[in-house]
């Protein structure tokens, strides 16, 4: 295993009793069992006998309260990243679970006119550059240790999907990026490799709602 990894952590578990798509909404943040995944998280990268010399969270209050047991457990303090966010969708507030959620009602189906880019938020190509930019960027400004990023499940997918060489079209059920999970990689020269995933709260994922995520 290599010197230096960089680890792409899921944020916890969010409060969302109305189970609507929250995106970049304001005042989405992480439910009691959120908490104790992230604790799950930090602890996992406290005990991997790695040394963190870096620490970077999307802006969104679920990510910050995702990275502060991080930063607690290593000592390190939380640097914002803007472009680990959450991409922007229409369906924003609106239900996304269930047999009143609105993708199932005729009247959005305008909005699946173009699954491949997409049509209804930010185009995968460029979620998959900007995370991938801010990747590029730490990996340069760190020397000394491992990098993590807490970010959201689609940048993550995104970044995994493209260093892996594969379509950005995808089905969103399919993705493999559990709460709180750790997804790491490394640089090789000028190319990304994926080289481990980890499901540290998995205990705590029967029963959790994921239904928020873009």
């Amino acid at each position: 295993m290599s010197d230096k990894l960089l680890h792409l952590v899921r944020h916890g578990e969010v409060h969302n009793p109305d189970l609507v798509l929250y995106g970049r909404i304001p005042g989405f943040r992480l439910s009691e069992r959120g908490h104790e995944m992230a604790e799950a998280a930090a602890l996992e990268l406290a005990g991997s006998d790695r040394k963190v010399a870096a620490l970077y969270a999307s802006p969104l209050e679920r990510a910050q309260q995702s990275a502060k047991p991080i930063a607690h457990a290593l000592n390190l303090d939380i640097q914002t990243e803007e472009r680990i966010i959450e991409p922007t969708n229409f369906f924003e507030g609106k239900v996304n679970s269930g047999p009143k959620a609105a993708f199932k009602n005729p009247i959005y189906w305008y909005k699946f006119a173009n699954p491949f880019r997409p049509s209804w938020g930010e185009p995968y190509r460029q979620v998959a550059a900007r995370v991938r930019e801010a990747m590029d960027d730490a990996w340069e400004d760190t020397t000394d240790g491992d990098i993590v990023m807490v970010s959201h499940q689609s940048p993550i997918w995104m970044a995994h999907l493209d260093i892996a060489g594969k379509p950005l079209f995808h089905n969103p059920a399919s993705r493999r990026c559990a709460l709180s999970s750790i997804t790491s990689f490394e640089r090789r020269g000028e190319r990304w490799f994926e080289v481990d995933y980890r499901t540290p709260a998995d205990g705590l994922l029967d029963g959790a709602l994921d239904v928020g995520a873009v």
